[in-house]
């Protein structure tokens, strides 16, 4: 049997936890179910879900409980989503987790973005590039998939010194089957009528596992983009042939590789995604981006210092983070006895952590629901209630690539509204839909207008 067939056997697993809170997440308003709830019950509250306790934490003092002074006790939950990460730095725990981060921690250090971000500002160039071919036709397209794309290819070129050895809505489609829990429960209820003994490739999410496991391989075996001789992916081959290294094998590498082409985009993308659709409903905002663009750089292409200065522009993606947290759950399983909020954690317990609901909750901020980027104007850190800002989570498990994706979309952001003004065609307001990701229902139907 197949990695990918075997791997689709497990799809609509009745066990998993995203088949366990289907009924929240397939409520008209999933989101304002979660908010409600909260309210009602409090910051941690347990919901009895096919014989399993699922405790829900939108409490800081609980989150941080669980994130930073007891995070030894709650492991990181990935069931579901083994074929997406395998057993990367993401799914791992413990002193494993470490050997695996130690030697990547390097490359997403500050010091590395001057070296990233010629190859970044490539990226922008050619999706740009393209974008000029959409506003001139006219056309309606996908604002996600091409966010995604962009976003793939930035990792590509920025990480691994490759050209994209792959068709980025071809994979946009895999990521977009596979993450969309709907159609694990499409498969769970045939499942349960009997109609479903064996998943077959007819299904989409099995398709997209098959499609997904041969990305890194293609992109091990494509020709070095530019020759550099450091980049993460030298690192993780270097890794592998260290025998003092023995974490490091070639599935290992794969694995790592399968990570950063999954959660390197995936927040990427959504937020470019999220703010694109904002500014089209804030113009205004969306002028002020373009006039700090050129104050700071003017006519010329920025430079990674000036891209650290586009503050404003910094701020808009940061409030975007908040109103449309990608990680809107952080779930976790409990290894060991525990007490949060006066409940008995036993282990095995599930921990569903919501960045979404501490982010709307007006306990922690004024005017939740609105839009305003200067909450987050420089300084603005001081005044804000630790732990109530989680969009890349918190503790030592903060995500290794948070700081690389804010760059990356603050470049993404200046260049492209310098160049276009995007306007959603979409009919009425977008609600989210809560897949493993938080994602426009219906997708985000845009078009462009190029500025002279």
């Amino acid at each position: 049997m197949s990695e990918a067939h075997a791997y689709a056997q497990t799809l609509g697993d009745e066990q998993s936890i995203w088949s366990k809170i289907s009924p929240i997440m397939n409520a008209d308003d999933p989101m304002g179910v979660l908010m409600r709830m909260s309210e009602r019950y409090g910051g941690c509250f347990p919901i009895k879900l096919r014989s399993e306790k699922i405790y829900f934490l939108s409490d800081i003092d609980h989150i941080r409980h669980v994130l930073v002074d007891n995070v030894d006790n709650y492991g990181k939950y990935f069931d579901g989503l083994k074929p997406i990460f395998g057993k990367a730095m993401i799914t791992v725990d413990g002193a494993l987790w470490q050997k695996i981060r130690r030697p990547q921690q390097e490359y997403f250090h500050p010091k590395f973005y001057e070296d990233y971000f010629p190859h970044l500002l490539t990226a922008v160039k050619l999706r740009a590039e393209k974008w000029s071919g959409f506003a001139k036709s006219g056309e309606t397209f996908e604002l996600v998939e091409e966010t995604w794309s962009l976003a793939a290819d930035m990792v590509c070129r920025a990480l691994f010194d490759r050209e994209m050895p792959f068709n980025p809505h071809i994979v946009f489609g895999a990521v977009k089957a596979y993450t969309d829990t709907a159609n694990h429960r499409s498969i769970r209820l045939k499942k349960e009528r009997g109609e479903l003994v064996e998943v077959t490739t007819d299904e989409a999410p099995a398709q997209a596992i098959g499609a997904w496991l041969t990305l890194p391989a293609a992109i091990i075996d494509a020709l070095p983009w530019q020759q550099r001789e450091k980049t993460l992916l030298t690192m993780l081959q270097n890794a592998e042939a260290d025998p003092s290294m023995p974490a490091f094998d070639h599935q290992q590498v794969l694995d790592e590789l399968k990570q950063y082409l999954w959660a390197g985009t995936e927040t990427t993308a959504l937020t470019l995604g999220w703010i694109f659709y904002l500014l089209s409903m804030h113009p205004e905002v969306a002028e002020k981006i373009r006039r700090e663009g050129r104050n700071v750089y003017g006519d010329r292409e920025p430079t990674c210092a000036d891209v650290q200065r586009l503050t404003y522009t910094r701020s808009v993606m940061l409030e975007t983070l908040r109103l449309y947290p990608p990680a809107w759950a952080l779930i976790r399983t409990a290894l060991g006895k525990d007490k949060i909020a006066g409940f008995l954690i036993a282990p095995g317990d599930r921990i569903v952590l919501s960045p979404y609901v501490v982010h709307h909750n007006p306990k922690y901020w004024k005017d939740p629901e609105q839009f305003r980027p200067e909450r987050f104007a420089p300084g603005s850190i001081k005044s804000r209630v630790k732990y109530s800002y989680l969009p890349f989570g918190a503790g030592k498990r903060f995500c290794i690539g948070g700081q690389l994706a804010q760059l990356e979309t603050v470049l993404a952001l200046t260049l492209l509204l310098r160049r276009f003004r995007p306007e959603y065609v979409g009919e009425g307001p977008v609600k989210i839909e809560p897949t493993v990701t938080l994602v426009p229902k219906g997708g985000l139907p845009f078009r462009l207008c190029e500025i002279s």
